[in-house]
Formats: C-alpha cells, structure tokens, sequence
C-alpha cells in the first residue's frame, strides 16, 4: 500500500508550525524567527495560501517576497516545509475563467471569497495551479533549506464533492474505464429499482439534488469517483516537483472526526511521508479519546512508520459551534500523544495569531496577547521537551490488537435511506476502539483485508460494505487461532453496496455462528436492557444463534430474547458478535472479557482510566510514554531513565497530575 520514494529526514522530532508571513512586515518577521528559536521550532510550512502574492496574472510570478522569508529562515537554521501555494485560486484567475468555480449538488456555483473554491476536474484550474507549481519548484527545488514539499493544503476539505458539467463528464470517464459496459454499470446500481436503467453513457450524472433519495449506489461511487480524482490531482503536483527536485513530497491528511471526504488507504501509497492535521472535536463526548484513535489510524497509513503531525492547536479553534480553549497543560499532553502512537514531528497551525480574516480568533503559539502568557510558556515548554526525547524519533509503536477501518464502509452506512439515522460510522467506530482505550490496550487501525499475523484480538466495527475476500482474511484469521469481535451492522453489503442475503452477518455468518434477521433499531432515549444487566441504546436486532453460544440477551424492546452478545468457537480461534451499543463501562467490560480470551491484558486495574500508558520500541530499547489526563499523581511501574525531568526511575515513576513522563526502558519483549 504505502511506497517511499524519498525518505523524509530531520534529527529528533520536528517541532513547527504554519507561518504565513505575508500577514506582516518584514520588522515582524526578524522578531518572529528569533522567538522561533527561543521555541524551539526547527520546521516552518510557508506558501500554503501564496497563490495571490506570488502570480498577479497569467505568467507574472514575483518570488521576491518568498525569497526574503526562505533567505531569513534558512539562516536561522529553520528547515522549510514549502507549500506549492495551490489551495485557493487567486481573484484574477476566477474572474477570467468562473467556470473553475466549484458546483453544489443543488446546481449553484460557489463564489470566490472562502477558500479551496475550485473544481478538481476542472483542467483550466489544472493547467493554472500546475503551472505555478512547476515555476515555484523550479526556483526552490534545490534550495538548501527546503526539506519538504507541501502539496496544496487538506486537500477534500471542502470541494471533494463538485457536481459540474465538467465533473459530470469526468465521472462518466471513470464509470467507463471501472465498468466497461453500461450493463455492468446498471447491475453494480441496481438501476432496474425507480426505472433507473441507463442505455447510453451521456444519461448519466452526478448524484445531484433529487426530489427523493438518491441511487444509493451512484452516490457510493461519487465518493469513490471524487476521492480518486482529487489522488490524481495530488499526484499531477507531485508529479511536476518531482521532475524538478529530490526533496520529498506530501500533503496533509485529515483523519478526524468530522472529514470523510477522501479514502485515504488509498491516497498513502503516494506520499513520501504521512503527515495529518488533527483537531480536538468538542462536539464529540470524548474528544481526548477521539485524538488518540486518529493517531493510531495515521500510523496505520503510515504502516507503522513515523508519521508527521502537520497541524493542531495550541488552544481554541475558530470552526466549531463552541470554541473552547484548552485547559493548562493540555495542549502539551496531545502533542505527547501524538509522538506517543507514532509522530515524529509536532506543528501547529499557526505561528502568529491572526488580526484579520476568517481565522483571527483560532489559536497560535505567539498568541495575540503576546509572550508574557501562560500558552506561550507551554509553547517553550513543549519544544523543551521535544529537544530532549529527540532520540524517541525512528523508534515504532508496539500493539497487539487491531481495528478494521473503512471509507468506504462510512460512505456506504451513512447513504440517505437506512435503518437508523441516529448511528454514524464514527459512532460505531469509536465506541468500539473507546472501550480498548479505556482498557489501555494499544492499537493499530488497519484497513480492510490487511495482514493480521501480529496481533491476538482484531476488532470490526460497523463494517457496513465488505467484500466476500476481505472479510475471508479476518475469519480465516480468526480460525487459526485469532480472537475477533464483529459488531452490528458489518457485513451488511458487498462492494456494489448490494444486501447479502441469508443472514445480515453476511460473509462473517458462519464463523461468528449468528443469523441476524431483522434490524431493530431504537430512538435516543429509549431503554434497553440485557440479561446481564447491562444496558444499551439505539440499536438491537432479531435473529438467533445458530452455532455460537449466547453470552449475552436482550430482555425488552424489540428485540427481546434474541442474543446481544455471543462468542463462536471456530477453527483454533474464537468469533464475537455484539448486536448492541453497550453503554462506555459495559462496552469496556465487554471488551475485557474479549481481549481476555485473546490474552491480553490492558492497564493495570489499579490504574485510573485517565492514564494513557503507550510504549514505542527501537531494537531492544522501548520508550513507555505515560500520559496523564487526570487530576491525581499517579505511580507507575517503571525502570530506567526518565526523559521529560532527566531523572531515573527505579521501579517507579510518578506521574503529576496533568504530566507526561517517558521512560527509556530494556524491551522485554
């Protein structure tokens, strides 16, 4: 899945940030770079919005500015991570050609005026941005401070989905070279439903605003369609820096809670290095939780690799409906976490806290209120830090259980006509990997069909779409001697979004020993209970074991007497099913009681749940990362040299309320 081409290389963990000089006066930015050394930071992203001060018109590039700013940079030591400068077209270019504006489902053209206003099949937005990529790679290719290019900026973010005439005729391509025939095309959409059934290429469409639901299967493939455009954007960038200069290439991901624009499994076999920007989601009930599983689903794109994270906040951001600020040390413990599950660089954005425009009140290092702060202390305090465990960096995560993460399952579960609306993805997804967090079991986020041969437990949750092969991998796993556990709504349908039959389990049916007949889903709010006592929401199903034992029962609601809970014997490995959404400590019991048939054993049990516990492994050396969120000291077993307070632990280690401790250790394993 994931090639190299150039190794990304930097001493220690990186430590940096956004810095968007052309906000300032060259005054500022002689102070800037000088408080960036008192920091620490070493790796500065420039350019990612220079489109406008760079090009004033087709063919009338001014580097002079970008000059300046890498000249100042570089002789402060301060490597340079350099944005081809493509996220959003300037003015001129909209006005010449309105018809790269990105198109609404609804049919209504975007204005200019936001940003990432551009349509990815467009190729007059193509040739434009590429040209400027090739001018400003060209002049910067071989430039000594300049160690890594930045394609474009959170790619998807906003424009994944555009509804165009010209992405009309672009999807119609794709549908062409993944089908072959239009009668293929009809039987992977089951066109016969609503007398959909297409006789020629040019009737088809985007999925755009209906007067009803849309074609569950047209809208699947849109998204896959508009994920694999986009890659071949990217790749057309990186393409042109490559022949250009030998420096490495990426662009940032966004694997967090909110985005689901793009299936990044298959977008990482193209970067250099994986890097993500990641965003504490106060929406969510559990955002620390939520920033630990998109670490270890970064790394899992990485494939155990160092990865890089290209940004996250110092407090507040400016984009959700509450914005709250981070609490004293806070921003600290999510940086370690990161490095923790696998980051060997730590940036945010930004540097200098804007004054105007959209994002003037999100957070940065260099706050508004200036150094004499609480934050920019932390800020110092972190890059300290960093400088201190620079020889964690290299070093890979060490897990024994897995979870199965998918895309294209999310597209597919989250389609406009389904059982339940009050059950995302995510909801499934999380809940799942929360209760092995809060066990301290570390995991890797893997993608369908992976290799599993290093783990003991393997968790699939909500896998909605997979195919009769993927899943094979998993119960082929497990009846050699693995420990799965398959929650509801997996295997649900295949890649054409088409109902298995004979069971909802699907392909998983016979080795999980369940046939669920009947969705039962339940409103927020409404009990549940099991015959354990344990309670549950949102969701049952009816259905009947056929060769698993029952563990587990639902004793009301519409689903009562059918099993909730049940373990398969199978081959030399055991099966799981769970039918329900157990609430967080039930989850968690349930999960102990799974990973204890895999053999594994989390957290201490007289460990508070607040303590993260990680190790990262070197050879023979392992690195215990003990991060502590809650508001109690906490002791730990430990032995050897403490990084963070150059201490030596001699079988303990006290962990400060709010603290993060690292232990270099003997690996015993």
């Amino acid at each position: 899945m994931t090639t190299r081409y150039r190794p990304f290389t930097h001493e220690g963990i990186a430590y940096g940030c956004d810095y968007n000089p052309e906000q300032w006066t060259p005054e500022v930015w002689d102070e800037d770079i000088a408080l960036m050394r008192e920091a620490g930071v070493d790796l500065v992203a420039i350019n990612i919005f220079g489109w406008a001060h760079v090009q004033s018109g087709p063919g009338e590039f001014d580097f002079t500015l970008l000059d300046d700013v890498i000249a100042r940079l570089h002789a402060a030591g301060i490597r340079v991570n350099l944005g081809t400068g493509t996220s959003s077209p300037p003015a001129w270019l909209t006005r010449a050609h309105p018809e790269v504006l990105p198109m609404a489902a609804d049919g209504t053209r975007r204005f200019p005026g936001g940003r990432q206003a551009w349509c990815p099949s467009s190729p007059v937005f193509r040739s434009a941005a590429l040209a400027l990529v090739a001018a400003t790679a060209e002049r910067y290719g071989a430039h000594p401070a300049v160690a890594l290019w930045h394609v474009s900026n959170e790619l998807g973010c906003h424009n994944a989905l555009c509804y165009c005439d010209v992405s009309a005729a672009a999807f119609r391509r794709w549908l062409r070279e993944r089908y072959e025939t239009l009668a293929a095309l009809n039987g992977a959409w089951g066109t016969a439903f609503w007398s959909q059934t297409y006789h020629d290429w040019e009737e088809i469409l985007p999925p755009r605003a209906t007067i009803s639901s849309r074609n569950p299967g047209q809208v699947l493939d849109f998204h896959r369609f508009s994920s694999d455009e986009l890659l071949s954007y990217y790749r057309a960038e990186a393409d042109v820096i490559r022949a250009r200069s030998e420096v490495p290439v990426t662009t940032n991901f966004m694997v967090t809670a909110h985005i689901d624009s793009l299936d990044y499994w298959s977008w990482a076999g193209e970067m250099d290095v994986i890097a993500n920007d990641h965003y504490l989601d106060h929406r969510l009930g559990d955002p620390t939780t939520e920033l630990s599983f998109a670490a270890d689903l970064t790394r899992g794109l990485a494939q155990g690799a160092p990865w890089l994270l290209m940004e996250h906040s110092v407090g507040a951001v400016n984009w959700q409906p509450l914005n709250k600020p981070k609490a004293p040390g806070e921003a600290l413990r999510n940086s370690l976490t990161h490095v923790a599950r696998g980051a060997d660089g730590v940036c945010f954005f930004q540097w200098r806290a804007s004054v105007q425009g959209s994002e003037k009140f999100h957070s940065a290092m260099l706050p508004h209120a200036g150094t004499d702060t609480a934050g920019w202390r932390e800020v110092v305090e972190l890059g300290g830090i960093l400088d201190r465990i620079g020889e964690v960096a290299g070093s890979r995560v060490v897990a024994e259980a897995a979870v199965v993460f998918s895309w294209e399952a999310w597209w597919a579960s989250q389609n406009e006509s389904r059982p339940s609306s009050h059950l995302g993805y995510l909801d499934k997804v999380h809940a799942a990997y929360g209760a092995l967090h809060a066990l301290g079991i570390t995991v890797d986020v893997v993608a369908p069909g992976a290799p599993l041969s290093d783990y003991r437990l393997v968790v699939v949750p909500g896998l909605h779409l997979v195919s009769p092969a993927d899943a094979a991998v998993l119960t082929d796993w497990a009846r050699d001697g693995g420990t799965l556990l398959v929650t509801f709504d997996s295997g649900i349908v295949d890649t054409a979004d088409r109902v298995y039959t004979g069971g909802y389990t699907g392909p998983f049916r016979e080795a999980l020993g369940v046939a669920v007949e009947e969705f039962a889903p339940l409103a927020p709010g409404e009990p549940l209970t099991l015959s354990s006592g344990r309670t549950a929401t949102l969701w049952s199903e009816r259905g009947r074991a056929t060769t698993a034992e029952v563990v587990d029962a639902f004793v009301d609601g519409p689903a009562a007497g059918s099993p909730a809970l049940t373990r398969n014997a199978w081959g030399e490995g055991a099966a799981w099913y769970l039918a329900t959404l157990p609430g967080a400590a039930d989850f968690r019991d349930i999960a102990r009681r799974v990973a204890a048939d895999a053999g594994l054993i989390g957290r201490a049990d007289d460990l508070p749940d607040s303590l993260d516990l990680v190790r990262r492994r070197r050879g023979a050396t392992d690195y215990l990362f003990a991060i502590n969120h809650g508001p109690d000291a906490v002791s730990v077993a430990a032995r050897g040299d403490e990084l963070v307070t150059g201490s030596t632990a001699g079988g303990t280690v006290t962990v400060p309320a709010g603290a993060v401790r690292i232990i270099r250790e003997e690996a015993t394993a």
